[in-house]
């Protein structure tokens, strides 16, 4: 059974940083693209960070870029979030999610290229 545990969230002010994990179990992680994603209630899940199975590929969303780093340890099967510079608008509940392939640039934060997701980290950001 796949599963994705989140962690690394909680109250920060506008400017300042977090680092959230997910581990990862219950399948190879290695192969596999990952990512993040975040929501606030009533709006559509947001796909903020996608990483290939490597990690030598990064993708951003365009209100996250330069702010935000996602990192792999596939030795340790753990996938990381570094928000810094954060802003009011970033408070949300953070989702790690597992691609069912690869990513790639221009489809990576596509609904259809995901398939499990994580419980979720609630961020707020707020003085």
């Amino acid at each position: 059974e796949v599963q994705l545990v989140e962690s690394g969230g909680g109250l920060v002010q506008p400017g300042g940083s977090l680092t959230l994990s997910c581990a990862a179990s219950g399948f190879n992680f290695s192969p596999w693209g990952m990512g993040w994603a975040r929501q606030v209630p009533g709006k559509r899940l947001e796909y903020v960070a996608g990483i290939n199975s490597g990690g030598g590929r990064t993708f951003y969303a365009d209100s996250v870029k330069g702010r935000f780093t996602i990192s792999r340890d596939n030795a340790k099967n753990t996938l990381y979030l570094q928000l810094n510079s954060l802003k009011t608008e970033d408070s949300a509940t953070y989702y790690c999610a597992k691609a069912r392939s690869e990513v790639y640039a221009g489809t990576w934060d596509s609904r259809d290229r995901w398939e499990y997701w994580g419980q979720g980290t609630q961020v707020t950001v707020s003085s």
